[in-house]
């Protein structure tokens, strides 16, 4: 043993010297919490929440829907902070660096930290390994939205035809390379073997835009943010990606129903949730995983997000984190067969 003593002479601190003939370093994190026993002394301020794509798309709209809530029960206020773009890498990055204390997280998906480490050869960072699986939030239910005044289709199966007779003429809108509303498409054409043209936007709002206008004929996007615009008759949803309905639309076929070449057991949902840089104390997160699961499971935050077409989904770190895994497979295998490869 050997200790570290002050000008007064006074004890500082104290650390075993050798185990085993191999020293030993200093494990604690200095941005550690103070602790008691099992307990950690968590949160002392505002926590972070870092949002890869920017306001108003859909992932935002959940991230608020928790806001409030989640930071009454932390008893600290939740923040929001946008680093949007290359699909959500560099909002990953960001927190992939960030000190391991439980203040700074990143809203992630199934695209950020599933199909990205296929799509992307150069990242940085590592999706599964340089982060901790916090907790789930919900199920992302995406719609094949079209404008009709530039694709008549008004069916699946009209669509498939219309999209064969014209290779090449067709745009699909998405939020960015490597989004879940590009992987979708992607996976939809090559499973019907479709020939379109992939206009990649810096999120949601630019792209829905895209396909209101007319730029884009197109676009698999969240329910939620296509219900407003289909109320208004201004678009055309022609099938869920989910293997079931979604209570609402529950007008609105799944693409597997469609009976098309390709389409039989088609199931393209995406999910949400939070991630803590690797590293994060343990009780840190699975305190954050509970007042989660608490936040979902009040009626209230449950009712605003299922109502918009969404699936709340409870699980803890470890489930989650075979969620993460089981994704990055998945998605890996959609990435080859498409033959999709973003530098």
């Amino acid at each position: 043993m050997f200790s570290l003593v002050g000008r007064n002479g006074r004890v500082l601190w104290r650390v075993a010297a050798w185990v085993g003939g191999l020293g030993l370093s200093l494990v604690q994190s200095a941005h550690a919490q103070p602790q008691s026993g099992n307990k950690v002394d968590w949160p002392t301020q505002p926590v972070t929440f870092i949002m890869g794509f920017p306001a108003g798309s859909g992932i935002d709209v959940v991230g608020r829907a928790l806001q409030e809530p989640l930071g009454k029960l932390l008893g600290q206020p939740v923040v929001i902070d946008y680093k949007s773009g290359a699909a959500g890498n560099i909002a990953s990055e960001y927190v992939a660096r960030a000190k391991p204390d439980g203040y700074t997280l990143v809203f992630g998906t199934a695209a950020t930290h599933g199909s990205n480490a296929a799509l992307y050869k150069k990242l940085s960072f590592d999706v599964e390994a340089d982060f901790v699986p916090v907790a789930p939030i919900i199920d992302v239910s995406n719609v094949l939205m079209i404008n009709p005044d530039v694709i008549p289709a008004k069916s699946i199966q009209e669509f498939v035809e219309l999209v064969k007779a014209h290779p090449g003429k067709y745009a699909f809108a998405s939020t960015g390379h490597g989004a879940g509303t590009h992987m979708a498409f992607a996976e939809f054409n090559a499973r019907t073997g479709l020939d379109m043209l992939h206009v990649p936007y810096k999120g949601g709002p630019e792209a829905i835009t895209s396909v209101l206008r007319g730029e884009t004929c197109c676009i698999m996007n969240q329910v939620q943010t296509a219900l407003a615009h289909y109320k208004a008759g201004k678009v055309r949803l022609l099938g869920v990606t989910t293997a079931k309905r979604v209570p609402a639309v529950s007008e609105v076929p799944t693409i597997a129903e469609s009976g098309v070449a390709g389409t039989k057991g088609f199931d393209s949902s995406i999910w949400f949730g939070l991630f803590a840089p690797k590293g994060t104390d343990s009780r840190v997160v699975t305190r954050l995983n509970t007042a989660i699961r608490s936040v979902l499971e009040s009626s209230e935050v449950r009712s605003r997000l299922e109502q918009a077409g969404n699936t709340v989904r409870l699980e803890n770190p470890e489930q989650f984190k075979a969620t993460v895994h089981a994704n990055r497979i998945k998605w890996a295998e959609v990435v080859k067969a498409a033959n999709i490869v973003i530098e």
